[in-house]
């Protein structure tokens, strides 16, 4: 008979190796100002989805979306605190 182990990848879930690295978390800190900038792209075109956009959920929509620009062209131009970056 053979025996199927199911609750092994349970078990094994937490090992320590399994966890993000130092670089890891440090990558996933330096790209949370897009992270945020799309979040409130994204509640913006929620708030809209189910009823015509008046023209101030227009603003809002453009401004969310030229703040996600911006921080995606921070983020690639390095202008998050780090030293070094094209500008």
């Amino acid at each position: 008979m053979e025996h199927i182990v199911t609750v092994q990848d349970a078990v094994t879930a937490f090992e320590p190796w399994m966890e993000p690295t130092d670089a890891e978390l440090d990558a996933i800190d330096a790209e949370m100002p897009v992270i945020r900038a799309e979040m409130e792209l994204l509640d913006a075109q929620i708030i809209v989805f189910d009823r015509t956009p008046c023209e101030l959920d227009e603003r809002r929509i453009r401004r969310a979306r030229r703040r996600v620009l911006a921080a995606h062209r921070d983020h690639v131009n390095g202008a998050n605190g780090q030293t070094g970056g094209a500008a």
